[in-house]
């Protein structure tokens, strides 16, 4: 009677021995999956992707940027040292960034990339080109070593935030949104090729003759015709053409009268020439002779040079 309840009693405290261990076994698998995925969900991303939309945020502190596009295949070659080096980042107090052109054609535009990969180092909105060896160590030297100080500077006038690089970003875009329209037309409306560009160009002259007329209208708002903005000039207008006629009307009898004058003197000089004259010598000439006036000339010039020679 006795014995029973005592095995009762071990079998009792045997299960709860069990239970325990098993609910122990349950928190600890829990803790180390906690302890384990941690620092997976609390380690940011280190390799940060800049946009048209954010761009702006490199100007300030530290930064390395990488343009890339994912068809190239150094591009593709690059990318493990550069997540290296991005991991190296938040120790350094440098942002590593990366940027996809094909998906960010206007900072394609604004940094002028021509090559791919191309990697510019930022410093307080002070941008350098980033022309060394392409691995992790290098990239730590650059920034720790602070290399990029030997490296000159992208000049203001191209710089990202300028007014010519502003318009360089506008006009990528604009090529960009005119491609994906080009696409859209002959891969899901099936215009042919032609057709799409007969489109584009049908509204490249209609836009062009828009801002033709605005432009127009701007100029004559800015700087009104006098016409318009003076009452009186159409009565001055009416004076100083008449002013001008009447100028006009004077110069013409002005010359009239010179070519007048000018005949008058042409027929005294012939009159005289033509006048009985006496001989060199300062004998009166026969009245029945008359020389001819070239005959009359001639022998007067002999006679002045007879003189001439008389008196050397």
């Amino acid at each position: 009677m006795c014995l029973a309840p005592k095995s009762n009693r071990g079998s009792n405290m045997f299960s709860l021995i069990l239970q325990t261990k098993h609910k122990s076994w349950i928190y600890l698998s829990l803790l180390g999956i906690c302890f384990i995925s941690s620092p997976v969900l609390a380690k940011p991303d280190s390799l940060k992707e800049v946009t048209d939309a954010n761009w702006e945020e490199i100007l300030t502190g530290e930064w390395m940027i990488e343009f890339y596009a994912p068809w190239c295949p150094a591009c593709q070659q690059l990318q493990p040292a550069w997540k290296e080096f991005a991991d190296w980042g938040e120790d350094m107090g440098v942002n590593i960034a990366k940027v996809d052109v094909t998906e960010q054609p206007g900072l394609s535009g604004r940094f002028i990339i021509t090559s791919l990969p191309t990697i510019y180092h930022s410093k307080d909105g002070v941008f350098r080109k980033y022309q060394g060896a392409r691995t992790k160590d290098d990239f730590l030297s650059f920034v720790h070593d602070q290399k990029w100080k030997a490296v000159e500077p992208v000049s203001s006038w191209f710089g990202p935030s300028s007014f010519l690089m502003n318009s360089m970003s506008a006009l990528f875009k604009l090529s960009m949104f005119i491609r994906r329209c080009h696409n859209y037309m002959t891969e899901k409306l099936g215009i042919p090729v032609w057709g799409s560009y007969v489109i584009f160009g049908l509204a490249t002259l209609f836009s062009g003759l828009a801002l033709g007329l605005l432009l127009v209208f701007i100029a004559d708002f800015v700087f009104p015709s006098r016409r318009f903005s003076s009452p009186d000039y159409y009565p001055k207008k009416q004076t100083i053409d008449q002013a001008r006629l009447i100028q006009q009307q004077e110069d013409a009898t002005e010359a009239d009268g010179e070519e007048d004058d000018e005949e008058e003197e042409e027929e005294d000089h012939d009159e005289v020439w033509r006048k009985p004259r006496g001989s060199p010598e300062g004998r009166p000439e026969p009245r029945g002779q008359a020389f001819p006036d070239d005959a009359l000339r001639k022998r007067v010039v002999g006679n002045r040079g007879e003189e001439e020679e008389e008196d050397t």
